[in-house]
Parts: structure tokens; sequence; C-alpha cells
């Protein structure tokens, strides 16, 4: 028995709209694992931005601290050369 002409064109009309309801209904899914893998991604790099700026402020501390017993180191190295300085004259007049 076959359907009339009428009904078999309705039938196609709605296995087209059924057809694009899917292919519409996949494209949203990729697109929403991909929203999801780029949230993901931006989580991370957060992360990543959090932790060197936390490395980056605990390098910038020691960098002074280094800073600081740098120039402690220069001050008594000056101190010393003075001193040195001071007892040549001394040591080259005793020998003399």
């Amino acid at each position: 028995m076959s359907l009339p002409p009428r009904l078999d064109a309705a039938l196609q009309r709605l296995a087209s709209a059924l057809d694009q309801l899917e292919a519409a209904s996949e494209r949203r899914a990729k697109a929403d694992a991909a929203r999801g893998d780029l949230e993901e991604e931006l989580n991370v790099m957060q992360d990543d931005r959090s932790r060197l700026a936390v490395e980056l402020d605990a390098a910038l501390a020691r960098n002074r601290s280094l800073t600081l017993a740098n120039s402690e180191v220069q001050k008594r190295l000056e101190q010393v050369g003075e001193v040195i300085s001071g007892l040549l004259p001394e040591a080259d007049g005793g020998e003399a």
C-alpha cells in the first residue's frame, strides 16, 4: 500500500527537518565541548599566572636580600681595605 503524495512529501520534510536538527545538535555539542576545553585552558593559564606571580615575588625578594648583603659586604671590604692601607705604611716603616 502506497502513501498519498501529500503524506509522503510531509514525511520527507519531517525526515529532512530531523536530520537538520540532529546535525545542529551535534554542532552544538561540539561547540560546548570546545568551550569547555577553552575554559579549562583559561583556568590552567590563570593558575600558571598566579604561580608565576608568586615565584616572581619570591625572586624579587631574594634579589633585594642579595643586593643588601652585597652592599654590606662591599662596605666591610672597603673598611678592611682602609685598615690595611693604614697598616701598610707602618709595616714599611717598621722594616726600614
